[in-house]
């Protein structure tokens, strides 16, 4: 048998299936990555505004035999989300004399990748790639505690492809300057996996309301910001290690970068920074 679907995708498919008040209550769920849902069935009827029977009707319209079998999917869940790097250690050394770190490392990093492209919308992709390609656009780019080196990867790139390319700092208290800029032609590129950082999380809702929409990279479980991006790709990082992987991300970026290029015509700009790198004699020649 399968592994069941995690909750918040199921509440996602269901939408359009589910009545006012069910939509409530899923509203109520999804705002603090499901924690309201770990409250006893009275306590969440309250703070969504829903009866009872609203909550045992969702459980069973998403799979469940009622609120407890709900609540228990949800547990595992956020337990899964909030594993703390010395709980993840714990479970890699119970294997560790199995192989030497490096085939463990590279098996589960190919499993990644492999479980990632299973789960990818081509579409999406392509969509997203014809977004950034845009030179109308402005794009902004930010990562997380773990995933700033992912943001100024991509960001790197970017800026040789194409202009209008801009790194966020990674200090909130200037974020509000970048923000002013920001309209319904600019995009933010953001990367967040566990833990989710809640500055990231307001910055999403601030972009929204300035008009730009955003492109996130996030892990399986799908970081809050998630209501708010225009393009999801979730990515899987589990390894035995006590840090997550961003590889599968990486990977994600690279493709991204050859798509982006292939639709610019980039070939001046390229051949005119290589020039200035000339001029400027930074690396030995050949």
């Amino acid at each position: 048998m399968g592994k069941k679907p995690l909750v918040k995708d199921q509440i996602r498919e269901k939408q359009d299936e589910l009545t006012a008040a069910e939509r409530r209550l899923t509203a109520t769920l999804l705002d603090d990555s499901l924690v309201a849902g770990l409250q006893s069935i009275t306590k969440l009827a309250e703070s969504a505004e829903v009866s009872t029977p609203t909550i045992i009707r969702l459980a069973r319209k998403l799979g469940y035999q009622g609120f407890p079998d709900l609540q228990d999917a949800i547990r595992e869940e956020i337990a899964a989300q909030m594993k703390e790097p010395l709980a993840k250690l714990e479970t890699a050394e119970l294997s560790a004399g199995k192989d030497h770190i490096i085939s463990r490392f590279a098996e589960a990093v190919s499993r990644n990748i492999n479980r990632s492209l299973e789960r990818l919308d081509l579409e999406e992709f392509d969509k997203a790639a014809a977004l950034l390609s845009d030179l109308n656009r402005r794009l902004y780019l930010l990562g997380g505690r773990i995933t700033r080196s992912n943001a100024h990867y991509f960001f790197n790139h970017l800026q040789i492809i194409r202009p209008g390319v801009t790194q966020l700092d990674f200090s909130p208290s200037v974020w509000p300057q970048s923000l002013l800029d920001m309209d319904e032609n600019s995009t933010l590129i953001v990367f967040d996996i566990r833990r989710y950082e809640k500055e990231l999380e307001r910055l999403a809702k601030l972009v929204v309301d300035q008009g730009a929409n955003i492109v996130l990279f996030t892990d399986q479980w799908g970081s809050p910001i998630e209501r708010y991006a225009t393009f999801c790709f979730r990515s899987m990082v589990e390894v035995p290690s006590s840090w997550d992987s961003t590889l599968a991300i990486n990977f994600l970026i690279e493709a991204l970068v050859a798509e982006i290029q292939s639709r610019s015509d980039s070939a001046d700009r390229i051949a005119a920074l290589e020039d200035m790198i000339g001029e400027s004699r930074i690396f030995r020649s050949n």
